[in-house]
């Protein structure tokens, strides 16, 4: 399956996400949101309906799904929906945009598979729950998701990091070990292969980055072993 394939699968399951979500969309609201043309749009509603999703066109109004039908659903009890949206209020607070987007699309996909009374629970929740970090939704960063693939694929990757220490910036290669976080700024572990050791990057000071083609081997610490090293070195 090729790159345009797979994107187009992502769009249907997006779009068909969508029409569970809401009660009617038009086709340029599809386009807008996919970023495509309606026609593409109108080709994508019809595979859909080839694939026996019942998609009705309303005349001048949009598209909706047919009464009753839904998606198989996901089993979550209450206290599990309403975990998974105090946890979304805790993310939207949180200062790299693409680790929001992606946390909020899964979330609207959650949302979309419940059942009528949860799913009314859940948004009154989501309504009345407020997180007080980061008062003024600062995005520093919007690179936590590209980082995290590269971390579980083993893909080195090329940064253009900028160091307040010495008011420098440098280009270098390094090997993803780790992602964690500390007052909401999110923080790459990685093997510098230009220092030839371990080093923390801060994300909001990566000013440019590309994955590469090439791998590593997988590292064989652990975060308790990396933390070893730093308490050495201090």
């Amino acid at each position: 399956m090729g790159n345009n394939d797979l994107k187009r699968l992502s769009r249907l399951t997006a779009i068909l996400t969508q029409l569970q979500t809401k009660r009617l969309l038009t086709a340029s609201e599809l386009a807008n949101k996919f970023s495509v043309s309606t026609r593409t749009v109108y080709r994508d509603i019809k595979a859909l309906e080839e694939a026996g999703i019942p998609i009705l066109t309303e005349e001048g109004k949009g598209y909706t799904l047919m009464e009753g039908f839904r998606i198989p659903a996901v089993m979550f009890t209450e206290k599990e929906a309403n975990a998974l949206i105090t946890a979304e209020q805790l993310v939207l607070k949180n200062k790299d945009a693409s680790f929001v987007k992606d946390y909020t699309d899964a979330v609207s996909k959650i949302k979309s598979v419940l059942r009528a009374n949860t799913k009314d629970k859940a948004n009154l929740l989501s309504s009345r729950t407020l997180s007080g970090q980061n008062a003024g939704n600062e995005t520093t960063s919007n690179n936590l998701s590209i980082l995290q693939l590269a971390l579980t694929n083993f893909n080195l990757v090329k940064i253009k990091y900028y160091s307040p220490d010495n008011n420098q910036t440098t280009e270098r290669t390094v090997e993803p070990f780790a992602i964690y976080t500390t007052q909401e700024n999110w923080l790459l572990i990685a093997f510098c292969q230009l220092r030839n050791e371990y080093r923390a990057f801060r994300l909001d000071r990566i000013q440019y980055l590309w994955v590469l083609y090439q791998t590593f081997e997988p590292h064989q610490i652990t975060f308790e072993e990396y933390f070893d090293i730093i308490k050495k070195k201090s």
